[in-house]
């Protein structure tokens, strides 16, 4: 019996319009919630370094879309979002899931972010499970969140930044409250495939 080389996988964020059909895709076949181009600009564009993506033999087989701002009420408090979440059905189970999570929240601790929001719906029992795993405790119900009628909870964890000094912090876009109100014309929420 011969060996199988089993393909590499490359973690990688968003870096060019290029990726966006890939990532649309994905989300668009395994996510019930619809959302616009439009959508997928907001926080591509305006987050690039939280967007990443799990990639094999040039196909995108997972993606984590997230956004950082200001949390509101909260002066000097930023707060990360997790948009969306996928890994493609034939990979999960392969902690390609946690590493898009784990790298997304490495580069918002980067730039001070103290806690870590989503939402998913009270039915998706993998990916409550998921997050419960990772730390995330369920903060409250959202009755009727979804298109489709269904409750979602919402999601949180708080982090431990290191506040050091010598290291050198990326620049990433935070919003001022003036951008939130625009923003909440555009606001996703999320859904998370990810067994």
């Amino acid at each position: 019996m011969q060996a199988i080389e089993e393909n590499k996988i490359e973690y990688n964020h968003y870096t060019t319009e290029h990726d966006l059909p890939g990532i649309a895709a994905l989300i668009e076949k395994e996510l019930s919630e619809p959302y616009s181009v439009f959508t997928y600009r907001y926080f591509i564009n305006n987050w690039p370094k939280l967007c990443w993506m799990a990639i094999e033999n040039s196909t995108i087989i997972g993606v984590i879309v997230c956004k950082l701002e200001q949390h509101k009420g909260m002066h000097e408090t930023l707060r990360g979002y997790i948009a969306m979440l996928v890994v493609h059905p034939d990979h999960r189970k392969k902690k390609i899931g946690s590493i898009l999570v784990s790298k997304a929240i490495e580069v918002m601790k980067t730039q001070r972010c103290e806690e870590v929001v989503l939402e998913t719906e009270i039915t998706n029992k993998a990916a409550i499970s998921f997050y419960l795993n990772m730390g995330f405790i369920k903060e409250k119900r959202l009755n009727r969140y979804y298109l489709n009628g269904n409750d979602a909870y919402r999601l949180k964890v708080w982090l431990d930044y290191q506040d050091n000094n010598n290291n050198q912090k990326e620049e990433i876009k935070v919003e001022s409250k003036e951008e939130t109100k625009v923003e909440s014309k555009v606001e996703s929420k999320v859904e998370s495939k990810v067994e």
